[in-house]
């Protein structure tokens, strides 16, 4: 059994190594010949799987990307050949869901808005809608959620519709990228939805960047509309219009899955799923092979608890920073796919173990506090 892997997977050689002869490739490197008797070929999202390179893949079987996007995989073409191929959908969504609440509480910070008392509303409730669910049921913030095909595939869910959606105070994307069927959602926040939204309304997009058109929203821009946005993602990656990044509250060069546990999750996933193919009971999880983390956060008790959640969670991930390095490389060069590529991969809460610093007075915010932080992730150590 001959497989190839994507080097950038975490952890692939102690996961594949024991199911064959297992080779890893660099980015860039892969082509036809190498395919040659390989029955198994793993990547991620850098590297384009066509008829083309698949050529001389006479012995592949099963073909999967470590990515929950498949984009670059030429399914159509493994399906009329009779390849199985398996996609990690999911395996970054906790990731996707925290840069989020990083991005909300950042901007509650500065514009001194209690987040609480504020809507969210999630539009596309898949796996990162469903994620980021989870954590602003334990944050307990209200929201509403909007997915019209899931609505319609019978998902029992209450939804509302996109109209509804859009009067929420904090929108969050999440959608696929698609330009057919019922519910296109290519454009889907194009002129017309974006000369509706106020100055006193959040818009976050970590999906894909065309499903807000971005011509269309430096034209609001340009004529002075005040729009708060969030893009981690834009459109025409990497060669996004620079023109956009100083009117935009927060910006980042599509990271917002980018943590260890996503990627790890990813080549843990690939392994299962690789397994089932072999009918073989998987052996090794993914928790076997994670770090521990080093330099636990410690909070003041003593501070509100929006300030307490605030800087725990800005402990974790930093999106002002990620945001100033954009800005700051952005403006010198077209530096989008370097900053992705080599961003330092950060951890997820619930790699986190928190200690409360408290006086016996602050025992009750303590304790309120340290059960929101758990119920969303973090591990608490008193």
């Amino acid at each position: 059994m001959k497989i190839l892997y994507d080097t950038a997977m975490p952890y692939a050689n102690a996961f594949f190594s024991g199911l064959g002869d297992a080779n890893a490739f660099e980015l860039g490197s892969l082509n036809s010949e190498a395919l040659v008797d390989v029955d198994a070929l793993f990547v991620r999202s850098t590297t384009k799987v066509t008829a083309e390179l698949l050529q001389k893949a006479n012995k592949l079987q099963f073909v999967a990307t470590a990515t929950a996007g498949f984009n670059h995989i030429d399914v159509d073409y493994l399906e009329r050949s009779g390849i199985t191929w398996y996609a990690a959908g999911g395996c970054n969504a906790v990731a996707v869901a925290e840069y989020v609440i990083g991005a909300i509480l950042q901007l509650a910070h500065e514009d001194n808005f209690n987040p609480f008392d504020k809507k969210v509303a999630i539009i596309g409730a898949g796996n990162v809608g469903t994620a980021l669910s989870q954590i602003l049921d334990g944050l307990q913030l209200n929201y509403v959620l909007c997915d019209p095909p899931l609505q319609e595939a019978g998902d029992r869910r209450s939804f509302v519709d996109l109209t509804d959606a859009l009067q929420a105070d904090i929108i969050c994307l999440h959608t696929p990228l698609t330009s057919k069927g019922k519910h296109p959602t290519l454009h889907m926040l194009g002129k017309e939805q974006l000369l509706t939204l106020s100055a006193h309304q959040y818009v976050i997009n970590a999906c894909r960047g065309e499903v807000i058109d971005n011509d269309a929203l430096l034209n609001c821009y340009s004529l002075g509309q005040h729009l708060n946005v969030v893009l981690d993602v834009w459109e025409n990656e990497p060669f996004i219009n620079h023109q956009l990044i100083p009117y935009v509250r927060l910006a980042t060069a599509h990271i917002a899955g980018h943590t260890l546990e996503g990627k790890a999750r990813g080549t843990s996933m690939v392994y299962d799923a690789f397994c089932k193919h072999l009918n073989l009971q998987s052996q090794l999880k993914l928790e076997q092979f994670l770090p521990r983390f080093e330099n636990n956060p410690m909070v003041n008790s003593s501070n509100s608890s929006f300030n307490q959640l605030f800087q725990l969670v800005k402990y974790m991930y930093d999106i002002k920073k990620d945001d100033g390095i954009f800005r700051a490389r952005m403006a010198k060069s077209k530096a989008f796919a370097a900053i992705r590529k080599h961003y330092p991969i950060r951890r997820e809460f619930s790699a986190a173990e928190v200690t409360f610093c408290t006086e016996e007075a602050d025992e009750t915010n303590k304790k309120n506090v340290a059960k929101i932080a758990a119920s969303i992730g973090f591990k608490i150590a008193n």
